[in-house]
């Protein structure tokens, strides 16, 4: 299916009425009960997230009938098995109501509201959102990457050009993989030359779309914190696979993803990182 810069527009649009109504009014003023966990102390919901996603899931089934709605936070309730919908449905969208809630409940600002928007299973566009910086970036399949403003700005997002592996500087969330892969791949990034983690993939993926950083290597694959951010990187002239060397499916779970300029880096930093892993032949 074709889906529109006007449709695009029209997601942002709920975003930022979501953001304004839900989530900028309860920031840095959640109560302890407004906070919780739900696996662990790291993976934390707000009354923020609930009130967003609510607020976003009905505005979009208002503006686009008959599409599938798939919340990051109704799929915790109700089980993974609502993301099987992804394979055949015409038309889906994955919300992240507030990607880096941990930083959100900390008061931090780095965090962001994000919508991929899923074909039979093929990834046509996403928004991802800064409600504090008042601006989103938006991707269109085949249509490029871009950042809009408030007042009506646009800037065309590119890539970082490519650099040697120990100038390259990214993220990782090394720690969110089980050991053996887990150690190895945190020593291996003293490979590079420097490395970070935000919590927060809407503002990573930004970044790297913009061309502030040169990769990433995440670790879960949850679509909600991919769809958005992976196209726009992906139209912003970037590579990016598995850990596998298999291409990225909003449809994977799990394998990890790696992001870097282009194919070459892709290579070479897959053959620094991942030395002496199961990954290393790849």
């Amino acid at each position: 299916m074709t889906f529109s810069a006007r449709d695009i527009a029209t997601v942002a649009e709920i975003l930022n009425e979501a953001a304004t109504a839900e989530i900028l009014p309860r920031f840095r003023r959640l109560s302890a009960g407004a906070v919780r966990e739900k696996t662990s102390a790291e993976d934390l919901v707000t009354d923020a997230d609930v009130a967003a996603e609510k607020r976003i899931t009905a505005a979009l089934e208002q503006a686009f009938p008959g599409a599938v709605v798939l919340g990051e936070e109704a799929v915790s309730e109700h089980g993974e098995g609502l993301l099987d919908a992804l394979a055949d449905a015409p038309l889906a969208f994955v919300v992240d109501p507030v990607d880096g809630t941990r930083n959100f409940a900390s008061g931090l600002t780095l965090f962001g509201v994000m919508t991929g928007v899923v074909a039979k299973g093929e990834i046509v566009a996403g928004v991802i959102l800064d409600p504090i910086g008042k601006d989103w970036s938006v991707a269109l399949r085949g249509e490029g990457a871009w950042t809009e403003t408030a007042d009506g700005g646009r800037l065309d997002l590119k890539v970082a050009k490519p650099k040697p592996v120990d100038e390259m500087s990214g993220f990782a969330a090394w720690w969110l993989l089980e050991d053996p892969l887990r150690s190895q791949l945190a020593a291996n990034l003293a490979r590079t030359g420097s490395v970070s983690n935000y919590r927060c993939a809407a503002h990573e993926y930004r970044l790297l779309a913009g061309g502030h950083a040169h990769f990433s290597a995440f670790s879960k694959l949850m679509v909600w914190d991919h769809a958005a951010g992976w196209l726009l990187h992906q139209e912003a002239g970037g590579f990016s696979a598995r850990y596998d060397g298999s291409p990225y499916s909003p449809l994977h779970r799990a394998g990890g993803l790696l992001c870097t300029p282009d194919e070459e880096s892709w290579h070479a930093l897959h053959a620094a990182l991942f030395a002496g892993t199961e990954y290393a032949r790849v």
